[in-house]
């Protein structure tokens, strides 16, 4: 489980956070949604430690990451997979590269150990047989699959989503979304998806959280959000909607 508390967050004395708080458990996908603007994505870098919070705490499973030290951030960050907007493949690399990365970067497994993971999770995200071809040969859709096998390369204990469905059709959009919630409760997974896609909120929505001008003004699942009794929520999902 993830546990934010009271998480302030200011660029040049600007507030983008403010005490924001939240929990996320092991085994559902959980959603932060809002206005573009709104703090989601400061929120989901400084939970992965491309930011460092102003103040509060987030605990994973007991660890306080930024109280720890160096050794221990990165085996933390070992555990953790990311799936970026866009997929965020490098060009220059095959796709077979591209998911062996973190495996290369972080693990001692030999060339054959590498490969072999490496067509389990091409398999596990229904793409075979593509490891020579380059991010350029491939669909929007493909890539963000070869992101998402990428992200789960390392095994890891939580996941992170950026706009998974950001320029995909609804039908990939779907596709992306089954694996994402079949990844999340086939390894129990914490997997936390930022987006604006409010059918996937809808459809995946084990928890949600939304963020309202850096706040955390709303918690709780998809059969609760409509007639939520919260103003800016009810707004938020009709915009989205329309």
């Amino acid at each position: 489980m993830i546990e934010l508390k009271d998480i302030s967050k200011s660029f040049n004395g600007r507030p983008v956070l403010k005490n924001v708080n939240a929990a996320f458990k092991k085994g559902q996908c959980s959603f932060v949604i809002g206005a573009s603007g709104g703090g989601k994505s400061v929120l989901m870098k400084c939970m992965v430690g491309l930011l460092a919070q102003d103040s509060g705490i987030i605990d994973f499973d007991g660890r306080d990451f930024l109280n720890l030290d160096y050794y221990q951030k990165k085996e933390l960050r070992q555990e953790i997979g990311m799936l970026f907007q866009g997929g965020a493949l490098f060009d220059s690399l095959s796709v077979e590269d591209n998911v062996a990365f973190p495996l290369r970067m972080f693990t001692n497994f030999t060339k054959e150990e590498i490969l072999e993971r490496v067509n389990f999770c091409l398999k596990r995200v229904k793409l075979e047989n593509v490891n020579k071809l380059f991010p350029s040969n491939i669909s929007g859709g493909m890539k963000k699959r070869v992101g998402i096998a990428r992200s789960i390369a390392m095994n890891p204990k939580y996941l992170f989503c950026d706009e998974p469905n950001s320029g995909l059709d609804p039908l990939t959009s779907r596709v992306i979304d089954e694996l994402i919630m079949e990844i999340t409760q086939e390894y129990d997974i914490t997997t936390i998806v930022n987006s604006h896609d409010i059918k996937s909120v809808f459809d995946m929505g084990d928890h949600i959280v939304f963020i309202y001008q850096g706040q955390s003004l709303w918690e709780g699942n998809k059969n609760q959000l409509r007639g939520s009794g919260n103003k800016e929520l009810d707004l938020f999902i009709k915009a989205s909607e329309f």
